[in-house]
C-alpha cells in the first residue's frame, strides 16, 4: 500500500513547489484539496488524519492550528514554517547538519524544516562552532540576499505586478532594520551559538536564488586559524554526501564573482571559502536556491527520508 502524502497549503508558494515535485510520482498516493476548500477545517482535519505523512506549508500560527487537528498517531509531519524550528520534540530537519541528522529525520513523527536563509548561515557557522574553532559567544554577523519568491504570493505581486499599488521597482532591498527576524532563533540554537547573530537579510530583483555571507576577521578566533584549516573543517564536515558541497580553496581563488541564481532548480548547496591576500580575512559564502535546498527541495529530501523507514 503506498503512503499517503498531504500538502496542507498546497496553493501557496512553497506548497505549489512540493506538490509539483509529488504529482507525478508513482510511490505514493498523493492526497489532494480543492482551491475553494483549502480553508475548511473539517475537510483538512480529514485529509491531515488521513495521511501517512503531512507537509504543513502554512503560516505560523496555522501551522500550530494543523498540528493540534492531527489525532492519528501514525500521522507524521513536516513542518514548513517556522513554528517548531526550535521547538521541544521536532527534528530539525537539516540532514547534513551533523553525522547521524539523516537517521534521526527517517525516524522522526515530527521534523521542522530549516528556514532557506537559515540553512545557509547555519551551514556555515555549525561546522565551526562544532569544532571549538568558532567560539559559541564569538559576535557573528550573517548577510543575506535573497530572490522574492521567499517572501511568498504578497511580495511575488509587489515585484512581479506593475500595476499593484504597492509595487516595488527597486533591483534590490534591505529589510529587517530592527535587526528581528523569524529565523535568529533557528540559526543561534542550531548553529550552536550562545550570543544572538546578527543578520542582515535582503531581497533582489530575481525570482529565485540566495546567497548567504558570514565574513570573519581570523584574528579574533583562537590560536588565529588560517583560511586553509576553515576549507578544512568545512570539508571534513560535509564529506560523504552529495547536497552540500565546500568548494576547494583553488577552484575559489579563480572566482572572481557569485551569483545568488548561479544554482536555481537545484536542490543542491556550494560553500565558499575566499580569503584575503595575507589571510587573515575570510568570506564564508552559501549559494543555493531559496526554492531548493532551502525549502521544497529540503522538505521532499526530508519525506523520502522519512518514507525510507515505512
Amino acid at each position: 500500500m503506498k503512503p499517503k502524502i498531504y500538502v496542507d497549503g498546497e496553493h501557496g508558494t512553497t506548497g505549489l513547489q512540493i506538490h509539483k515535485r509529488l504529482n507525478d510520482r508513482t510511490d505514493i498516493d498523493l492526497l489532494t484539496i480543492a482551491m475553494d476548500d483549502r480553508h475548511d477545517r473539517e475537510k483538512r482535519s480529514q485529509l491531515l488524519n488521513e495521511a501517512d505523512v503531512a507537509i504543513l506549508c502554512l503560516p505560523d500560527d496555522a501551522a500550530r492550528e494543523a498540528v493540534a487537528m492531527i489525532s492519528n498517531p501514525s500521522t507524521r509531519v513536516i513542518d514548513t514554517s517556522s513554528a517548531h524550528r526550535t521547538a521541544s520534540g521536532w527534528v530539525y530537519g537539516f540532514a547534513e547538519l551533523e553525522k547521524g541528522r539523516s537517521d534521526l529525520i527517517a525516524e522522526a513523527t515530527r521534523v521542522s524544516n530549516p528556514g532557506c536563509y537559515s540553512s545557509g548561515a547555519i551551514a556555515l557557522v555549525r561546522p565551526l562552532t562544532a569544532a571549538k574553532i568558532l567560539p559559541a559567544d564569538h559576535p557573528v554577523t550573517i548577510n543575506a540576499v535573497s530572490g522574492y519568491s521567499g517572501g511568498g504570493k504578497q511580495l511575488i505581486a509587489k515585484m512581479e505586478d506593475e500595476k499593484n499599488p504597492d509595487h516595488i521597482d527597486a533591483p534590490h532591498f534591505l529589510y529587517a532594520t530592527t535587526l528581528k527576524h523569524k529565523h535568529i532563533p533557528e540559526i543561534q540554537k542550531h548553529g550552536l551559538l550562545e550570543r544572538k547573530p546578527l543578520f542582515s537579510p535582503s531581497v533582489g530583483h530575481f525570482a529565485r536564488g540566495m546567497m548567504v555571507q558570514f565574513p570573519i576577521h581570523l584574528d579574533t578566533l583562537p590560536d588565529a586559524p588560517d583560511a586553509n584549516s576553515i576549507y578544512t573543517v568545512l570539508a571534513d564536515h560535509y564529506a560523504g554526501q552529495q547536497v552540500v558541497q565546500v568548494v576547494s580553496p583553488e577552484a575559489a581563488g579563480q572566482i572572481e564573482r557569485v551569483f545568488p541564481t548561479s544554482l536555481n532548480d537545484t536542490d543542491r548547496m556550494d560553500l565558499y571559502v575566499f580569503s584575503s591576500e595575507d589571510g587573515r580575512l575570510v568570506n564564508l559564502v552559501a549559494v543555493m536556491d531559496n526554492l531548493g535546498k532551502g525549502a521544497s527541495g529540503a522538505a521532499v529530501q526530508n519525506l523520502d527520508l522519512m518514507l525510507s523507514t515505512v
